[in-house]
This record gives C-alpha cells, sequence and structure tokens, in this order.
C-alpha cells in the first residue's frame, strides 16, 4: 500500500496520473466524521511531511496528515487508511 506521501507525490508528478478530480477525506476530530474537500484547496509545502495547510472560511487551517482517512480519483475511492 502506497503511504498517502507517495500517494501525493505520484498525484502531482505522473501527468497521466493526475490528470481528473480529486478529494481528500479529512477526519474532523470534532464532528467525529470524515468530510472532503477538492485536492486543489490543500497547500503543501515543500519538505513538509507532516501536514498541509488550507483555508477554511478565510481561516488557514493546519491539518497534519495522519488525519487524511481517504482519496478520491473523479469520486471513486483509490487510497483508504
Amino acid at each position: 500500500m502506497e503511504t498517502i506521501h507517495q500517494l501525493l507525490s505520484r498525484i502531482h508528478w505522473d501527468a497521466e496520473f493526475g490528470q481528473g478530480e480529486f478529494s481528500v477525506g479529512i477526519y474532523d476530530r470534532v464532528e467525529d466524521a470524515v468530510g472532503f474537500l477538492s485536492l486543489d484547496r490543500l497547500s503543501l509545502e515543500k519538505g513538509n511531511h507532516f501536514s498541509f495547510t488550507v483555508n477554511i472560511d478565510g481561516e488557514i487551517v493546519t491539518i497534519p496528515f495522519h488525519r487524511i482517512r481517504e482519496v478520491r480519483k473523479n469520486g471513486e475511492t483509490i487510497w483508504k487508511r
């Protein structure tokens, strides 16, 4: 099984595989549920293997990678923790 870092790198660097609509399912501890965001909304910092940032309602939020529970491509699950 690919790690989330390997999958995100593959989406970024593999032009053929990276075509499509990607979304990530992120575990929300407060809601105790998984919510989905478009991969385009995530800001990935080079060299940071621990977290990413996302703008949620005008607030920049840092989310650790271990909260990603699922990745979908064109609505189909391609990776799940």
